[in-house]
């Protein structure tokens, strides 16, 4: 009896449990299920990626050359610079005494004459020769014809008649010129007073005693 026992159990051990799994073999089941995940992760994972990598490259290319061919455009582009035309200047030479008012402008070296008014142009009768209002007229006669002559801006020199016997300071118009100069658009460089000056020079009139009334 014992050994009967010994034998079935012997069997019992040598059989195969039915809930325990089956071994795959090679090239079956199991391999197909590992090569279906490759290609699902491939597919899923793997192309995408790619995918985007390809595409930010052919972005990167395509911006590289995109700049290329605009930094080319803008060589091409590039004018060549105009020359800077040159801003012309002049002096405006004021002569103002009690009697009449000049203004006289030339060019920067003094030399060449560009227009020329006075306060007795304007007006008929001789006491208003040196009044504000023929130096503001004769001012405003003066910068149109420099306008067109292309001047831009003017140094102003101011004289009174000075000297040894003359007056030191100018009239009234000489204030009035220069205000309508600025006002008309024309730029204004140094204001000098150029009045000659005496330095003992010849001996004043009148005599020892002065002048006599």
């Amino acid at each position: 009896m014992l050994k009967k026992e010994n034998k079935e159990k012997q069997s019992q051990r040598r059989k195969r449990p039915e809930t325990e799994p089956e071994i795959k073999k090679e090239g079956g089941e199991d391999t197909k299920s590992k090569e279906e995940v490759k290609k699902k992760l491939e597919k899923d994972v793997l192309k995408p990626k790619k995918e985007e990598m390809q595409k930010k490259e052919l972005k990167e290319d395509a911006t590289k050359s995109e700049q290329e061919e605009i930094q080319k455009a803008d060589v091409t582009k590039e004018e060549p610079k105009k020359k800077r035309e040159k801003e012309l200047w002049g002096i405006l030479h004021i002569y103002s005494s009690k009697n009449n008012t000049i203004l006289h402008v030339t060019d920067i070296t003094g030399a060449e004459t560009l227009s020329i008014k006075s306060g007795g142009q304007i007006v008929r009768s001789q006491r208003e020769e040196s009044s504000p209002y023929a130096a503001m007229k004769a001012a405003t006669r003066i910068a149109k014809e420099i306008k067109d002559k292309g001047i831009v801006g003017t140094h102003i020199k101011v004289r009174a008649p000075g000297g040894h016997n003359g007056p030191r300071y100018p009239g009234k118009g000489a204030q009035a010129a220069i205000r309508v100069m600025s006002r008309s658009g024309i730029h204004i460089g140094r204001i000098e007073d150029v009045t000659p000056v005496a330095y003992g020079g010849c001996r004043p009139k009148g005599g020892k005693r002065g002048r006599r009334v």
